[in-house]
């Protein structure tokens, strides 16, 4: 019944929109400026590229960069380069999901830094959600993080250990205890 009551005033709003759009010709569309177009460095479009494919494999949508993130990153990266001698810090109180890479010896791309950690996937068990014994997946499962949308990098050279050290940001942060990664 109540349906009926308000069939004639929801048809007498539509007559009345319908008449008052033919009474006034439309307004010209409006172009909106072009966003300008500004191309992301090299290596932010790498950490993303990496970050993304891996994602795309298991059917996760792909993180944004944050400039925020990257620069959280690039103060906490230069903090172990400087005062720690390029040892990993304990980012496990970060508010932010993170990985760290250090690399001896040698300095890597930001996607080899990536496919590093997508390496651990060899060692995932996404069934039961678990890791093979004497293996970490944490860094693989951060990647591929479902709820994880932002992502921002950094890497410093430690030239007196001829080393190289990679940290990533992610925002929400992933690796919930009891939840699967996708």
């Amino acid at each position: 019944m109540k349906m009926f009551l308000l069939l004639p005033i929801f048809t007498s709003l539509l007559l009345i929109s319908q008449a008052a759009a033919r009474a006034q010709p439309p307004p010209p569309p409006v172009a909106a400026p072009p966003a300008p177009s500004v191309p992301l460095p090299n290596s932010t479009q790498e950490y993303l590229e990496a970050h993304n494919q891996a994602r795309a494999q298991v059917g996760v949508g792909p993180l944004l960069w944050s400039e925020p993130l990257a620069k959280s990153a690039s103060l906490m990266v230069r903090l172990q380069r400087d005062k720690h001698g390029c040892f990993f810090a304990n980012l496990t109180n970060n508010r932010y999901g993170s990985n760290q890479l250090w690399t001896g010896g040698l300095t890597v791309t930001p996607r080899i830094a990536v496919e590093t950690w997508v390496a651990e996937k060899k060692f995932y068990t996404y069934a039961n959600n678990s890791c093979a014994p004497d293996h970490h997946c944490g860094v693989y499962t951060q990647v591929v993080w479902k709820d994880s949308q932002e992502l921002g990098c950094a890497q410093a050279v430690c030239p007196k250990e001829h080393s190289g050290l990679t940290i990533c940001f992610y925002n929400p942060p992933g690796n919930i205890v009891g939840e699967k990664p996708y």
